[in-house]
């Protein structure tokens, strides 16, 4: 597969520019774990110095938010029949996607409206495949924007700061495994906070009405 030895040579090559475009690829219709990108960038700023690690989360938030922009729009152009059928079809699972995945990402945007499009950032199986709904709803592009920018942002900056903190604790071969570990259960902490403070604001503005 020269796709994925095109991958593994960009992993192989971390600089900004291949953190932006794997990322991109990471949160479009070719999914894979966002963690064999930023946490190993990160560890690679705090270890050599040739990376910033705040320039690390701003390109992969700029890749993912590249990324979410491919699924948006494929959406909105191509409707919902085309979509599910590109899901069921032997291309589409060659891409990691199947129908069960798309109706989750959208029962999940169902469930939190335009927030899931931030919240989702957070999710694992949700996150590159939020923007889908998002799209199939014509959601306000600008609002889109900025909240898959936010989510990503916390994402990659959670991730970020895992890897930048690992270097000093774990061998570089044993980094992938460790941030897989305890992502997701940091991710779902965040999503948990933003929810609540979701729901406080929605009932302080209630409440003034």
């Amino acid at each position: 597969m020269e796709s994925l030895g095109f991958i593994e040579w960009c992993l192989e090559h971390l600089n900004y520019w291949t953190i932006t475009l794997l990322m991109a690829i990471e949160s479009s219709f070719i999914p894979f774990p966002s963690e064999v990108v930023v946490p190993p960038a990160a560890y690679k700023a705090a270890a050599t110095g040739e990376l910033n690690v705040w320039l690390v989360v701003v390109f992969a938030t700029l890749g993912a938010l590249i990324g979410a922009f491919i699924n948006y729009f494929l959406a909105l152009w191509l409707g919902k029949p085309i979509v599910y059928k590109f899901a069921n079809s032997r291309l589409g699972h060659m891409c990691l996607l199947d129908e069960q995945k798309v109706v989750k990402a959208e029962q999940f945007f169902v469930r939190y409206g335009v927030a899931a499009t931030l919240v989702g950032r957070l999710v694992p199986a949700v996150r590159q495949l939020i923007s889908i709904p998002a799209g199939l709803a014509r959601m306000n592009i600008a609002k889109f924007a900025l909240y898959t920018a936010i989510g990503a942002g916390l994402w990659n900056g959670v991730l970020a700061a895992l890897g930048y903190y690992l270097e000093a604790v774990v061998p570089e071969e044993q980094l992938v495994a460790t941030v897989t570990k305890y992502s997701h259960e940091i991710g779902y902490g965040i999503v948990a906070v933003v929810v609540v403070a979701l729901a406080f604001i929605i009932y302080k503005g209630v409440k003034k009405d």
